[in-house]
């Protein structure tokens, strides 16, 4: 059974206690912080990967990336074949003053050409300088964490599995093959 006023007893306890202890804070520009392995800070371009679907581009909420192309006409192998034509990637830029940070533009890439990078100090003293290009994207790719390594309890995924199965289902019939050729003989 409690007594009326328990609840406030409490909340100053609660109170008094934080008050006598001293604060901890951690002087930013001289302590860096302790970021979480997946945070967000900015989006990191590997060019090389980029083949200018421009998928980031039509998929951003706040259109605030830019990318300019040009094609290149590439010379058959073969005297047979024809001319290819591929997209070479002349600008990509990202607006950051525009940026919201949702990571769309990440998720839709298909060939893992933007990545998060947990850099955060990128502040200017102009907003017309938030809008980085693709060298200081590329920059950002270095500061880019490796991959969490895989949960060896997890299961293994259906593609691979099939894969797998597939070539078991070869090297059974393989193996089968030169067997029944030595007992014809």
């Amino acid at each position: 059974m409690s007594f009326p006023g328990a609840g406030l007893a409490k909340g100053l306890a609660v109170t008094l206690r934080t008050m006598t202890r001293k604060s901890v804070t951690a002087q930013y520009p001289d302590t860096q912080p302790v970021l979480p392995p997946r945070s967000r800070g900015v989006i990191a371009l590997l060019e090389e990967n980029c083949t200018v679907c421009m998928l980031c581009a039509r998929e951003c909420p706040d259109w605030c990336i830019y990318i300019d192309s040009h094609k290149e006409t590439l010379p058959a192998a073969d005297p047979n074949a024809r001319a290819r034509t591929r997209n070479v990637l002349d600008r990509f830029a990202i607006d950051f003053s525009l940026c919201m940070y949702c990571g769309i533009c990440i998720e839709v890439c298909p060939f893992d050409a933007l990545f998060w990078s947990p850099e955060f100090e990128y502040a200017e003293t102009d907003i017309h300088e938030l809008t980085h290009e693709r060298e200081k994207l590329r920059e950002w790719m270095w500061t880019v964490p490796a991959p969490p390594a895989l949960d060896p309890a997890a299961e293994e995924p259906k593609e691979i599995a099939a894969a797998r199965k597939a070539a078991d289902k070869l090297a059974a019939a393989a193996a089968v093959a030169p067997d029944e050729k030595g007992d014809d003989a």
